[in-house]
């Protein structure tokens, strides 16, 4: 399944990115000042949509993985247009899903937005955003327990706001998970200051030749750039988009302490292994698909 492109096959060892325009070490925040929204990385969540049918062996699975329990699984409408879905938020101590099992068609353009972050002020977070380079999808509309709206930052990467009318209180994570969001070469640049403007976050790493096996191209380099924020933590991965499955279909990498276990788990749960363990950057990976269909990344720290 190690699929390659053309070009790649040309250019043994070729890197997917382009060259380095300016150091993104330094945030944004400076030059584009907005008010810090964020709250915590344990009021972030992965949004995962699967068919109604398959709520419970996804929501058992997940849970049955990584430990953790469900909210009271409720029928709502979570849309500003009419629209039907189950919903509950699965805690775990590794990371958080708000799982939806749409009972109608869902409405555009939900579905696309990878994340769900909590902010201190609706309305103050969506100025902000659009003040550091973000388009509004969905302007906000208020669902049944606070606000939410539907963000667009350069490269195509969608993510939720939300804010609740009754404050919530989670418990810290014991291992934040990282936001993957593949960009291109050509709005990198631009997305990582504009995110880094918003989230008032830091570039912690910016690998301009991390190995390609991280993305199914074991004899190519990619560039990565890790970022850490009030928000959690997010890897962004600069491809040319020539990605063999199901590379760019996991939003999310759980950091767990001990893979093996974890793996061990998800197999007794009827998780599926679609990417078998590997080791780079200090740490071992595996790519897995759910009851459902959603695709996650689990790593742990290399021995």
């Amino acid at each position: 399944m190690r699929i390659r492109s053309y070009a790649a096959a040309l250019l043994t060892g070729a890197c997917l990115a382009l060259p380095l325009a300016l150091p993104l070490q330094a945030s944004a925040a400076a030059s584009h000042p907005t008010p810090v929204v964020a709250v915590a990385p344990q009021y972030d969540t992965t949004h995962v949509y699967v068919a109604v049918e398959d709520v419970d062996k996804f929501a058992a699975s997940f849970l049955a993985t990584f430990g953790g329990q469900s909210t009271k699984q409720v029928v709502a409408t979570v849309t500003p247009t009419a629209s039907s879905t189950t919903s509950q938020l699965l805690q775990t101590p590794v990371g958080t899903v708000s799982l939806f099992g749409f009972k109608t068609p869902i409405p555009y353009p939900f579905g696309a937005e990878r994340t769900g972050y909590l902010v201190t002020d609706m309305d103050v977070a969506t100025k902000a955003a659009v003040a550091a380079g973000a388009d509004v999808l969905v302007e906000p509309f208020p669902d049944p327990i606070g606000r939410d709206t539907v963000i667009q930052w350069p490269g195509g990467v969608n993510m939720q706001l939300y804010w609740h009318t009754t404050t919530p209180n989670y418990t810290a994570f014991e291992t934040v998970p990282e936001n993957r969001a593949y960009v291109s070469a050509h709005k990198v640049t631009e997305f990582v200051k504009d995110f880094l403007a918003f989230s008032h976050g830091k570039v912690v790493s910016d690998d301009a030749k991390a190995p390609g096996v991280e993305i199914g191209r074991p004899n190519d380099t990619y560039r990565r750039v890790r970022i850490e924020s009030a928000f959690g933590k997010m890897t962004v991965l600069v491809t040319d988009g020539h990605l063999p499955w199901p590379y760019g279909r996991e939003m999310t990498g759980y950091e767990v302490k001990n893979l093996d276990e974890t793996l061990a788990k998800a197999k007794a749960a009827g998780v599926t292994v679609v990417v078998e363990p590997y080791t780079a950057d200090h740490r071992k990976a595996v790519v897995v698909q759910f009851p459902g269909g959603y695709i996650a990344e689990i790593h742990s720290a290399a021995s």
